[in-house]
């Protein structure tokens, strides 16, 4: 049931995959309607999950763009088109006659909050890699350039810039919480990082809680991606320069990419994209290139020199293997370091 009081929310993709709507479905024991409907948020539309289409899909963007629908959150999946040559005509909202790219500018001042849904309607995204002919960008920024489809001093009704739950896909809890806080009218400016990205999980990073963290502390590393070590020093892992809690909560009811064996491509971070190889980490002088996030190149040589010294023989064996190889035994490598001396 729904009251003229309940919480606006209208969902528009543009240059999609698909993969958030996706996301987000996952969301809860009894799916994210339901879910929606407990915090009180009314779904306006949602072109993939509504029952209205054409003309009646028509009339409700209508009534939100004259203001007699009133509109709390507008929520974007997907990269902006803005080609070819700022028509925008590269993505047409079917039976409308108008861009994507227009719809959007003229549907954000309406609402009280704007919300980019994905990295790509956060940064551009995949859409937006090199050579880009379609002239993608995200509704603010343009990878880390600020700007974007709405322009760099937009401001919802509420005062807040575009709120930008980034990632490739966004984890589900991260956009039901956000909507959530919105919907509760408690999420304000100090709650979103310098590029818009919702701190509730923009301030972790996706290292923490990683199953591969031992492995990490000793530098015992993988040289192909079945084997169990450190991702990071050859295999090109950014867990430790992305931001995300991903580690920290279950995807799809458990594990994560890292988990998976795959590496973290640090796809909540403007321009992720560009990446060259994700499975290869670049070095300089034998030294990855991208270190930790915060911790100076001289502070990382000397512990990593350090914690390779002092690896232990179980860590070392593992890391190489796709399998637990030697499991801990208390007391086994005193006992045989005693033997060989011996």
């Amino acid at each position: 049931m729904t009251t003229g009081n309940d919480f606006t929310l209208l969902w528009l993709q543009a240059g999609s995959c698909g993969g958030c709507t996706m996301s987000v479905l996952e969301r809860g024991g009894a799916g994210w309607l339901e879910e929606l409907r407990r915090f009180g948020v009314r779904l306006l539309w949602h072109p993939s999950l509504s029952e209205e289409t054409g003309e009646e899909a028509r009339a409700i963007l209508g009534r939100v763009e004259r203001g007699e629908e009133r509109l709390d959150a507008l929520l974007i999946e997907g990269s902006v088109l803005r080609g070819p040559e700022g028509t925008g005509r590269f993505d047409m909202l079917a039976g409308t006659g108008r861009s994507m790219f227009d719809w959007v500018r003229a549907l954000a001042p309406r609402a009280d909050y704007c919300v980019a849904v994905g990295s790509c309607a956060a940064f551009g995204g995949v859409p937006a890699g090199a050579p880009d002919p379609t002239d993608a960008c995200g509704l603010q920024f343009s990878a880390t350039e600020i700007g974007g489809a709405l322009g760099a001093d937009f401001r919802s009704r509420s005062g807040l810039p575009v709120v930008n739950i980034s990632g490739c896909a966004p984890h589900p809890g991260w956009i039901m919480e956000t909507v959530a806080a919105l919907a509760l009218r408690c999420f304000t400016a100090a709650d979103i990082d310098a590029f818009g990205r919702p701190r509730l999980f923009a301030d972790h990073l996706a290292h923490h809680g990683c199953s591969r963290n031992e492995f990490y502390e000793f530098k015992a590393s993988a040289e192909d991606v079945f084997e169990r070590g450190c991702l990071m020093e050859h295999l090109g892992c950014k867990a430790t320069q992305a931001v995300g809690d991903c580690n920290q909560r279950a995807w799809n009811g458990g594990g994560s990419c890292t988990q998976a064996g795959s590496t973290c491509i640090a796809c909540t971070s403007p321009g992720f994209e560009a990446t060259r190889g994700f499975h290869h980490t670049p070095k300089i002088g034998g030294i990855p290139v991208g270190l930790p996030l915060d911790m100076p190149k001289a502070w990382f040589v000397a512990l990593a020199a350090l914690s390779k010294s002092a690896t232990p023989a179980r860590v070392r064996e593992n890391a190489r293997s796709d399998r637990v190889a030697r499991g801990p035994a208390p007391g086994a490598e005193k006992r045989a370091g005693a033997e060989k001396k011996k």
